[in-house]
């Protein structure tokens, strides 16, 4: 699948997959100095890239950095980013500093990773009855 990028700053590194069976890459701070986010504060960081996904049928997703979130508590501010195929303005990474001081992200820094996921679009049907039905319900049904 080919994926247009767009480099929106001379300094904006375009995104590499690690190793050969890297399922995410990474995306970078593209800040021109260092910047600091206090506890519990939250930041939408540039990436300095946008990009073209042409396809319906796919979406681009931002999610976390696992080292950063277990060792420094940071977070992303929405959780998971959806990148729809019809976007392409500058991709920004929403991050929360749910750790124990305050974090210094520098310029180029990996601040989230971004992969590429098939999209199902549902037709929905609007019933009276469900034509099949189960027992399960309400939040966390199965008990666990």
């Amino acid at each position: 699948m080919k994926i247009e990028i767009k480099r929106l700053d001379k300094t904006a590194i375009i995104p590499t997959y690690a190793t050969e069976k890297s399922a995410a890459v990474d995306l970078r701070a593209n800040i021109s100095k260092a910047m600091t986010l206090d506890l519990g504060e939250t930041a939408l960081i540039p990436t300095g890239l946008a990009i073209n996904v042409f396809d319906g049928e796919v979406a681009a997703l931002i999610l976390p950095r696992s080292g950063l979130g277990h060792n420094y508590g940071i977070k992303l501010g929405n959780s998971v980013g959806l990148i729809d195929a019809d976007y392409q303005k500058e991709l920004f990474v929403s991050i929360k500093n749910t750790g124990n001081g305050i974090y210094r992200i520098n310029p180029q820094d990996r601040i989230a990773q971004m992969l590429f996921t098939p999209v199902i679009r549902a037709e929905f049907v609007e019933v009276e009855e469900f034509s099949s039905s189960t027992d399960r319900g309400g939040f966390g049904s199965t008990g666990k």
